[in-house]
């Protein structure tokens, strides 16, 4: 066990900001595994739970009932994953997401994909 502090610096339009964090980790004092730990986490973030927010509004989203927000976030995931297996559109997923609606021929090329 240790505990790990990763200190990151961002510039934009001329303004730097810096933020620290500290993690609890599982690890052993390892600065190199550490680090790559700390940039899979953020990969992550990037490239799954932001798309989700931008192409899907999924923090906009309201639904509580019961197990029905586990089931839309399910359901999510497997659009997104079929979107980005679709490679005949050169568009972004917002836009896949908007031809698939319009267009039952690609909404039906899309969720051949399963098979």
């Amino acid at each position: 066990m240790s505990v790990g502090m990763a200190e990151s610096e961002r510039h934009v339009d001329g303004k730097v900001s810096k933020e620290i964090r500290y993690f609890i980790c599982s690890i052993d004092a390892n600065a190199k595994v550490f680090g790559n730990a700390v940039r899979k986490h953020w990969s992550i973030e990037n490239q799954l739970h932001w798309v989700l927010d931008v192409s899907f509004n999924e923090d906009l989203s309201r639904v509580r009932r019961s197990s029905a927000a586990e089931n839309m976030s399910v359901i999510r995931h497997l659009v997104l994953n079929l979107l980005k297996l679709e490679k005949s559109c050169k568009k972004g997923l917002k836009a896949k997401r908007f031809k698939a609606a319009l267009d039952t021929n690609y909404a039906e090329k899309v969720l051949q994909l399963i098979y």
